[in-house]
């Protein structure tokens, strides 16, 4: 790329490292065989039971194979499952990225030991450490959740950028390596329950199959995809790098693969849609990872709408004569990383082949993800999906405008919240009940974004006043009775770990009780219903419209 050849090796080294830094955004004892839980009381034929939209157990092999430490399974056992990297070794001193991503320096330590003493991960803010072992899992299967949407993810230019490697960094092999290790994980658990088909961990295709794993009281796990260059499109100095054609052979080979949902964009502007900003200082190495990756900085323009991305540093750099100069330098090709007043909006909105790839999506019943559009290209989207009285639409984890949520519910579409702190997390649930559609049952649910590189619900600041009480009965399913979560050695606790790894789920939504009350946990034990029925009308339409 032409910064990396106008910079030497010493100017490069904070510029990859701060890149890196922003593309980051208790076993149980030898185990029997998994009864499946008992199926949860359900009114009028619904389902009961909770969803997390918006996680990522493969991502170990994303990225190169070598930045995220530990497996959600292991067939040699979980001290072979949770281990550490090999250049954490020691006391991690070497694990600088880990140390940027946690303390905001590649100068730290760590105890790396991992099982059984797991004295410094998993942890809620270590991002390079696996947060879904599948035990952890099973724990909050049992405590009530019923729907998993798994994001297969990859990122080439974190790849590109990171040294360790072990896998390829083309974005679509790794899609394909993750789903073929979401089968080994489902066969895994089969095999500890007694043999094919027994596990409570189930990957479904449609909405009729996970209805029927939710009836049978396990896990419907739903296959997604969130990649910067899905099948190949890339934009490279204003061409696309992929066509129509390759569009459609690759949403045929997801379909095929089990895939259910899709985004469009990620990270990064590509060939299908622009992307909502990172914001602030982490926007501003952002920018220099689109660069790196398409030759262009973000484009900017002062909105005129309520809708907005994120602003990106430095704000109000230019003024109005100077921002027109700049806009018509970027239909030129030629950007600057220099913007206008905020509240700042991506210029670029959905592309003709992000128009072609939404209608393939509608067209083959799957479900678009609109978080990380710019609210251009989100607003573009919805607009397509309105003309089309489509349902399938879902904001996973709150990287949408908020401004666009009654237009999600308007159409019968999903929307979780991503894994803030319980009192956090319960006003966000407030805030977008307000506006959803009387037409459509409403339940709620979360995104956690596990093993996404970004933290988990920290503690919250006052938990020392006003803890979760342990033991606990789970909030969505009575009969089950929880205590401090232990594995190996170490046991957590919400109220001093945070959510430290994905079994702290059930304690989380259980301390949300203080903030949402039985609305807000009868609306999340209604999470799975209500994703089931958007996604029947999504399967149910006919090219205009949906029927019952």
């Amino acid at each position: 790329m032409t910064l990396r050849r106008s910079l030497g090796r010493a100017a490069r080294v904070p510029l990859v490292l701060a890149l890196l830094v922003a593309l980051s955004a208790a076993v149980a004892p030898p185990h029997r065989a998994a009864a499946a839980a008992p199926a949860a009381p359900a009114e009028n034929g619904a389902v009961r039971g909770y969803i997390d939209a918006h996680s990522h157990l493969m991502s170990y092999e994303a990225f190169g194979g070598q930045l995220l430490c530990g497996k959600p399974f292991d067939q040699r056992g979980v001290r072979a499952a949770l281990r550490d990297c090999p250049d954490h070794a020691l006391n991690g001193a070497f694990a600088w990225f880990e140390n940027f991503t946690r303390y905001g320096t590649p100068f730290g330590t760590h105890d790396p030991t991992g099982y059984p003493t797991f004295k410094d991960w998993p942890a809620w803010d270590s991002r390079t450490h696996q947060q879904v072992y599948y035990a952890w899992l099973e724990r909050s299967w049992r405590a009530g959740q019923r729907i998993l949407v798994n994001q297969l993810v990859a990122n080439r230019q974190l790849c590109e950028i990171y040294p360790l490697k072990r896998n390829k960094c083309g974005e679509m092999d790794i899609i394909r390596l993750e789903a073929k290790r979401m089968r080994e994980m489902e066969t895994y658990i089969d095999q500890l329950s007694g043999g094919p088909g027994k596990g409570w961990f189930r990957i479904v295709r449609g909405p009729d199959e996970a209805r029927g794993v939710i009836e049978a009281g396990k896990l419907a796990v739903v296959l997604g995809v969130e990649t910067s260059e899905p099948f190949g499109c890339r934009e490279i100095g204003g061409v696309p790098q992929c066509t129509r054609q390759d569009i459609d052979e690759g949403l045929d080979e997801m379909k095929e693969l089990g895939v259910s949902s899709m985004f469009l964009c990620h990270k990064f502007d590509n060939a299908l849609c622009g992307v909502r900003f990172d914001p602030g200082a982490t926007g501003a190495v952002m920018n220099a990872g689109n660069f790196l990756g398409t030759g262009r900085f973000w484009q900017a323009e002062t909105c005129t709408g309520a809708a907005h991305d994120n602003t990106i540093a430095p704000a109000g750099a230019v003024g109005g004569q100077v921002a027109e100069l700049l806009r018509l330098l970027g239909q030129a090709g030629v950007t600057l990383p220099l913007y206008p007043p905020a509240p700042h909006c991506n210029v670029r909105g959905l592309t003709d082949l992000g128009a072609y790839m939404v209608k393939g999506l509608m067209k083959r019943h799957m479900l678009v993800e609109v978080d990380h559009m710019s609210v251009k290209a989100a607003g573009q989207t919805l607009t397509l999906l309105e003309d089309a009285q489509y349902s399938g639409v879902v904001s996973s984890h709150s990287w949408t405008d908020e401004n666009y949520m009654r237009r999600i519910y308007s159409l019968g579409g999903m929307v979780t919240g991503y894994g803030h702190s319980a009192d956090e997390f319960a006003t966000e649930w407030k805030r977008n009940k307000s506006v959803h559609d009387s037409r459509y049952t409403f339940g709620y649910g979360y995104g956690l974004d596990a093993n996404g590189m970004g933290p988990l619900p920290a503690p919250r600041a006052d938990a020392q006043t006003n803890p979760l009480r342990y033991p606990f009965t789970s909030p969505v399913d009575p009969s089950v009775k929880l205590d401090r979560l232990s594995t190996g050695q170490r046991t957590w606790d919400l109220n001093t770990d945070g959510v430290a790894n994905y079994g702290l789920v059930p304690d989380w939504i259980a301390d949300m009780r203080n903030f949402g009350g039985p609305e807000l946990i009868n609306d999340m034990a209604n999470g799975a219903e209500a994703y089931l029925q958007m996604w029947r009308r999504t399967e149910n339409w006919t090219g205009g419209a949906w029927t019952n």
